[in-house]
């Protein structure tokens, strides 16, 4: 089997992905001495993302990118994406949770110290690893090179967040409002991973109607359906008219982590934002349409 050697711009960003990626969840395991679940959270985001780069370098190492059953032109670069968002949660979470107010041997903080520096390496390479890899104008490349696809990824990522804080403890069950904006987090949420699925899998000509006219029609779907959620969700979380609480409680200053005050506006934020990148969504995509017309 032969092997190919491209070393090109997009090669070195990988290695060097790689090789932060390594380093950082190499020294947190080794002296860091994380907690559980957070310290757990920090580490699968950098072995999951050491691991993916292996296996795209490998793959077009030996050139079996025709052989793997999923599409290259999207794949390594959607995963790149993912890898980015992932390091950079990493990058947040880790020194606000083991650097601020750390206490301890001084050896332990220098271990999380460079297993933050080294994430916010591997967050810095593969964030150029997509700009390298993003298709340019006139340029035939994947779906997932493109706008609307870098998005699909960021928008699933950021609903996958706002999951994890609806969830623990649970946010939505007062009022038949919060359960509404739940629902439209996780149709849009499985959609999204639905086309990002397709793209990779190939799939799209397998649909009934015309992917790009479908793209269009659920982008404007979602806008509308994050916007209610935009405006609801703050109105029955911190209006005391519906129970809620507009200032922030002192006991939250007490806690360690995030109390539910923090994880509703945490959630009313994530919500917002999640619609700003549904409607640059939309707009991309009405682009497409409106060229291929």
């Amino acid at each position: 089997m032969a092997i190919v050697l491209h070393f090109n711009p997009l090669l070195w960003t990988r290695l060097a992905a790689l090789a932060f990626s390594c380093v950082a969840f190499s020294v947190a395991v080794h002296g860091a001495r994380t907690i559980p679940i957070i310290g757990d959270w920090c580490i699968f985001c950098w072995a999951f993302s050491f691991a993916g780069t292996l296996l795209v370098i490998l793959v077009e190492l030996f050139g079996l990118q025709t052989k793997v059953p999923v599409s290259w032109k999207n794949f390594p670069i959607t995963f790149a994406c993912y890898a980015a968002l992932l390091c950079l949660s990493a990058s947040i979470i880790f020194p606000l949770y083991f650097l601020k107010h750390s206490t301890g041997p001084s050896t332990i903080r220098d271990y999380r110290i460079v297993a933050a520096f080294f994430s916010c390496l591997a967050t810095i390479a593969y964030i150029s690893e997509v700009s390298i890899s993003k298709a340019r104008p006139g340029e035939v490349a994947g779906y997932m090179a493109t706008g609307p696809g870098l998005l699909k990824v960021c928008e699933t990522f950021v609903a996958c967040i706002i999951f994890v804080f609806v969830t623990d403890p649970v946010l939505y069950d007062r009022h038949d409002a919060p359960k509404y904006c739940m629902a439209v987090y996780c149709i849009c949420f499985i959609l999204s991973a639905a086309i990002i699925l397709l793209c990779i899998g190939e799939c799209t000509g397998c649909l009934p109607f015309p992917f790009p006219r479908f793209l269009s029609a659920y982008a404007m779907l979602a806008v509308v359906l994050y916007l209610s959620a935009t405006i609801i969700w703050p109105i029955f979380n911190f209006d005391p008219r519906h129970g809620g609480n507009r200032d922030r409680p002192y006991s939250c200053s007490t806690e360690s982590g995030l109390c539910s005050w923090d994880k509703r506006m945490a959630v009313a934020l994530l919500t917002a934002i999640n619609f700003i990148l549904y409607l640059a969504d939309l707009i991309y995509s009405a682009r497409l349409v409106f060229v291929n017309a």
